[in-house]
Formats: structure tokens, sequence, C-alpha cells
């Protein structure tokens, strides 16, 4: 493998920026420091005006393989991830067929080995009636990222609504236990409430039916079932300020038992986008009122919030158009979330340091990723080289989904993507794909 010197970089890495450059070697990174010899690479970069951020890591995405590959599958999203600064990834079990045994687990991971080019890992499914296969994964602690158990209503058979399975899972489960929160008898009653009195629902409506409280209620009883076992509790998709009471931010994050994610659509979007884009933003849970997302920010820039992540859930545009019941829920956005997030440390809104934490490193300590996640001499060159003073526009022509749209479609960012590095291997560059190498299954680091 050619080795590397990325040279004169604006270092962005645990707290700091520092000018300095970067060698390359064997899938890692050699040497960090100024004036490192040319002669030490076989390929120089100038990145003199750049910025050099560790690679993102999205701790939840669905790329729709297998059964569902109309929408996305995994080498088209992956593309699109690198091609955004993703350098990794945890995708959803929420698959056709699911993810519910521990064959068609491995079965995603071959399918990842074989067309991923960025580094993946996949979460083993939760079901009512699965529970001796989910506790086969705590032999696996270190290979696989995490157990989902979707407490609020998904496709198929995810829902997991026995009060009695949830006990065992939390007591059972040895890994990390990612949790969709939505308290379903609420969202019904929401429902069916609405329905007495509107005949034809709109996407603005979504808010109303999926509401805070379903929200608040359902994390509630996960942190419960958490803090009756000391499970390692991860909650998903944060979106309310009412929920924020139930997290902390007085322990370092390496020590929380229990800690939680915000994504960028409820950072960007409120309801009052709904009236402009419809069901394009319709997602679960819901893009909600203003006040939620002023909460958010103050909540993640206070540390309980602890990563920022996508929910990447690419439908086609023919699913999005039908009337609201109809319409599918999710948002494609993980070819753009480095980009947003810089727009909004343009804004002041968050430092560029806290941004890169919250994207990289505060996901590989929440998992426990091995080597991943921080620019440090021998860890794995995953690297995203970014110019935060060339403007790009999201247009149709360079949205490489392969659902063809976005929500942010017509956004100027103020930042643009320069190359990508995965393992070492420059994956993405001016617009250009290097196919030749796949990104590796995630390691962790479990006792």
């Amino acid at each position: 493998m050619a080795s590397v010197i990325i040279k004169n970089a604006s270092i962005v890495n645990e707290g700091s920026t520092i000018h300095a450059d970067v060698l390359i070697k064997n899938q890692r990174i050699e040497k960090i420091g100024s004036g490192i010899h040319t002669k030490e690479a076989s390929k120089e970069i100038n990145a003199e005006g750049l910025h050099l951020f560790p690679g993102v890591i999205d701790d939840q995405v669905h790329f729709r393989e297998p059964g569902l590959t109309h929408k996305a599958n995994i080498y088209t999203e992956s593309r699109a991830a690198v091609a955004g600064g993703v350098t990794s990834f945890m995708e959803m079990p929420n698959t056709n067929p699911p993810a519910f045994t521990q064959q068609l687990l491995e079965d995603k991971y071959a399918i990842g080995k074989a067309s991923s080019l960025a580094n993946y890992s996949f979460y083993m499914g939760t079901a009512n009636d699965n529970y001796e296969e989910v506790m086969k994964t705590n032999n696996k602690k270190n290979e696989v990222c995490g157990v989902k158990v979707f407490m609020g209503s998904s496709t198929g058979n995810l829902l997991v609504d026995n009060a009695l399975v949830l006990d065992k899972i939390f007591s059972g489960t040895e890994l990390l236990i990612a949790t969709h929160c939505e308290e379903e008898s609420i969202i019904k009653a929401n429902l069916e409430k609405i329905k007495r009195y509107k005949e034809i629902l709109e996407p603005s409506d979504h808010p109303i039916i999926r509401d805070e409280e379903a929200c608040f209620e359902s994390s509630l009883k996960a942190i419960q079932f958490a803090n009756k076992y000391g499970s390692r509790l991860h909650i998903l998709h944060i979106t309310t300020e009412n929920e924020l009471q139930l997290f902390g931010n007085m322990l370092p994050l390496q020590d929380k038992k229990i800690t939680c994610e915000v994504c960028v659509h409820h950072l960007h979007f409120t309801s009052d986008d709904y009236a402009v884009l419809g069901n394009q933003i319709k997602c679960n849970p819901a893009i909600k009122a203003p006040h939620n997302r002023t909460a958010l920010w103050t909540a993640l820039n206070d540390d309980r919030l602890d990563v920022i992540a996508t929910d990447h859930a690419p439908h086609t545009w023919e699913e999005k158009q039908h009337g609201y019941e109809k319409a599918h829920a999710g948002l494609p956005l993980v070819q753009h979330s480095l980009q947003l997030m810089l727009k909004y440390v343009a804004e002041g809104k968050i430092t560029m340091e806290k941004m890169v934490h919250k994207m990289s490193h505060a996901v590989a300590t929440c998992f426990q990723i091995k080597d991943r996640g921080f620019i440090r001499e021998g860890y794995y060159a995953d690297l995203v080289l970014v110019d935060t003073n060339k403007p790009y526009t999201v247009t149709k022509d360079n949205i490489l989904y392969k659902c063809g749209w976005s929500p942010l479609e017509q956004t100027t960012f103020n930042a643009s993507i320069i190359q990508t590095f995965v393992n070492g291997n420059i994956v993405y560059g001016n617009n250009v794909f290097d196919e030749s190498n796949m990104g590796l299954r995630l390691q962790f680091d479990r006792v």
C-alpha cells in the first residue's frame, strides 16, 4: 500500500486545532508532527488552508439491504457516506428479512465486506420472540456494535412491546442496547383522537400524533429498565425538551452507563418546515416544535446529548408522494451531515472542536470502537480533508443516494469535502472514487 503524507493541515482533534503534517502507512497513522520529511511517503498532499478531521462515525443509518434495495443498498449509501466525510457507519436491523438471527446478521456483514466503501457494523435486531438469538450476541461483544430495540412501531415485527421480553433483554444483554423510544399506546390514542375531527391528515399533524409525551414516556421506561439492571443504554434520536431532563453531564462520557444521540435533521428542521417540505421530512420520531430544537442545541453543547448522527433512512421519491398516512417515514442525510454541521459552526452554534467530538470522538468512546475516531499515531487513518471556504450547493446532479433526492436540495453550504481517507486509502477525492479497497468490519474494545 502506498504511503501518504498530508502536509500543512489544520488538524482538528481532541479539543484543539494544530497546524501539522500526518504520515499514513499500512492503513494507519504513522506520525503526526511538523516538518515530516516528504521522502517518507510515496504521495504528498498539500493541505495548506484545509482542515483535517477524523472521519465521521455515524451510529445510526438504514441502508436497506437486504430486501429493500429499490430504496438503497450498502454500496450506494456507503459511497454517498464517504463523499460526505463519513468513514464508518452502524446500520439498523429493519431490513427484509430483519436481522433476527445470528446467521441473518452475519449475512449483512458479508454484504458489507463485499460492497461497503466505508467501515461498517450492524446491529442485532430484537423482537418479542427471538430472545435466545439476541443473547448469542453476547459472544460477539467485540465484533457487533450493539443490540437494537424498537420501543415504538417500525416495519415488520420489530416492535418490542412485551414488558417481560424487555425485562429479559435489559437484564441479559452484555452489549450496548440502542433504543428507538416512542410509546406506541400514546401514538395510537393520538391518531384516533385526531381522526375524530379531521378526515384527511397532513404532514404537519405528524408531531401531534407522535408527540412529546410519547417520546418522554418511552425514554423514561428504557432508562428505568437500564437502571434496574445496570445495562449499557444508548437512546437514539432525542427530539424533545422534556426528554433532556432524563440525561446528565456530571460524569465523563466513558463512565456514563446511559447515553443519547441527536440527529442532524432535528437540529436543523422544525415543525414550521412541514409547510414547504411536507412528507419529505416525515420521520420517526417526528420533527417537532421550534422550542425543542432550541433545547437540543443547548443540551448538545452542555453534553447532555452525547453524539450526533443522521438516522439516514432513504425512501423512493414515489413513496414520499403518497398522502400523509401512507407516505413512508424517513429521510436521506448521510452525504451532507458534516457539511450541515459546519454550517452551524460558521453560524456560531457549536465550535468546530465540539462538532468533531460529537461526530467522531464521542461515538468511538460510546461504542468502545477500537483504534478509530481520533487522529492518533497507531490509529486507522480514517480522515476527511475539508475546505471551509469553498461553497457547495446540493443539487440533483450531485446527490449520490440511490433514491436520488434530499430534503436539503438547493441548500448551499459554506464547506466542501475535498478528500476522504478510509483505512489510509483515498476513497473519495475531488468528486472521484477509488473503489479498489472496501471498508473493514469495526472492532470494539470491550471487556
